[in-house]
């Protein structure tokens, strides 16, 4: 597949991603941790815009001069910004006129890949797997609106993935010993996998599977979240003070539980793994069947030796740079490395993760209470 038929099936998706929504599904901020469907859209296309055809597209004459004061994220370096969460105010513009500014600007950009699609291959890359990152937030944060809808819509009817159950069983054991960490070939990374190096691990065992919703019930009805020994200081906190009892999205309804999937409100699924859990959920119930989360080295060595790849696994380890990591100069600099505090690591990918963004190397991060991505716990002893 050349870059330019990499580029337009990125773009597309995205697109297809919003096709089951009504035109007032692409503006509510439940949340501010959740970016409105339109923003998203907006966003991704304003960072081609912003580090690609700006500095690269002789005489580019960008959309809306507003949009970089609306659509930046993140990026000091480009200057000011709308405050994450005041995305949802955003009214104006409407969508269709967000859809306009994504034909503009894949219009542009078919011209300057004709150009040189190939001196900017790294830079394209990099905002083709920004936009695929923004696609799954895209997913969680359309669930995460649908979800707090009165009358739990459906998203698309197609997807059964809150069924997802677990293809294997047991522990795969990894010897004692030094093994080595980190992103070692030339396919696309993060810079967050990069400083490869070794790390000594004693010898463990690892689930091969993930924790299921009767499991996870098993804790509930063991009076797990009354109970503050199972749990971290914060975490404990964290429980308390939000009157939390269940993972997200779960509701107690005539004695039985139900969650919101993107198929709508259904019956707990006692087969299938427990999702959008907390690192302090897991921690806790790490904690209560005496064994633990594993680190994201360990979880790295041993990925071979189980299936991943249906939920986002939560490890013990926090978010910190790999030896030798170096920020890139400018505003692509701010794409990882400012991030490295108070987060911890999640390993693998998930059901609502786009198709060929996926590796073993690949560290995401979220802080302790976060819950709203497709999360779930694996153990280890």
């Amino acid at each position: 597949m050349t870059l330019s038929e990499q580029y337009n099936s990125v773009r597309k998706h995205s697109e297809i991603i919003c096709q089951p929504l009504k035109t007032e599904d692409f503006v509510p901020q439940p949340v501010n941790f959740v970016s409105p469907p339109k923003w998203h859209l907006a966003h991704s296309t304003w960072f081609f815009e912003q580090f690609v055809l700006k500095e690269h597209l002789p005489d580019y004459k960008v959309f809306n001069d507003d949009f970089s004061f609306l659509f930046n994220s993140y990026y000091n370096t480009v200057g000011k910004r709308v405050f994450r969460a005041d995305r949802g105010n955003i009214t104006r513009p409407g969508v269709q006129e967000v859809f306009e500014y994504r034909a503009y600007v894949d219009m542009h950009m078919q011209i300057l890949l004709q150009l040189k699609s190939e001196e900017l291959r790294e830079l394209l890359e990099l905002g083709l797997n920004h936009e695929q990152q923004h696609q799954e937030l895209l997913l969680t944060d359309i669930k995460y609106i649908l979800g707090h809808n009165p009358i739990f819509p459906i998203y698309n009817e197609d997807l059964d993935w809150e069924n997802d159950t677990n293809a294997e069983t047991g522990f795969a054991k990894i010897e004692e010993g030094i093994y080595e960490i980190g992103h070692d070939s030339e396919a696309f990374s993060f810079d967050n996998e990069h400083g490869n190096h070794n790390v000594y691990l004693h010898e463990f065992e690892i689930s091969k599977t993930l924790v299921t919703n009767s499991e996870y019930l098993e804790f509930i009805n063991a009076d797990g979240y009354k109970n503050f020994k199972y749990w971290l200081d914060e975490g404990w906190s964290w429980v308390t003070e939000n009157k939390i009892e269940a993972p997200l999205y779960w509701h107690k309804i005539d004695g039985e539980w139900f969650h919101f999937t993107m198929n709508g409100l259904q019956k707990v699924n006692p087969e299938a793994v427990v999702t959008h859990v907390s690192f302090y959920e897991a921690s806790a119930f790490a904690e209560w069947k005496k064994m633990r989360l594993p680190t994201e080295f360990e979880w790295e060595i041993a990925s071979e030796k189980f299936n991943w790849g249906k939920r986002w696994e939560w490890t013990n380890s926090a978010y910190l740079p790999y030896p030798n990591f170096k920020k890139p100069e400018g505003a692509i600099g701010e794409y990882n490395g400012k991030f490295m505090v108070n987060q911890m690591v999640l390993r693998g990918s998930s059901c609502a993760t786009p198709p060929n963004h996926s590796r073993k190397t690949y560290r995401n991060f979220f802080h302790t209470d976060e819950r709203w991505q497709f999360n779930s716990i694996r153990l280890a002893k």
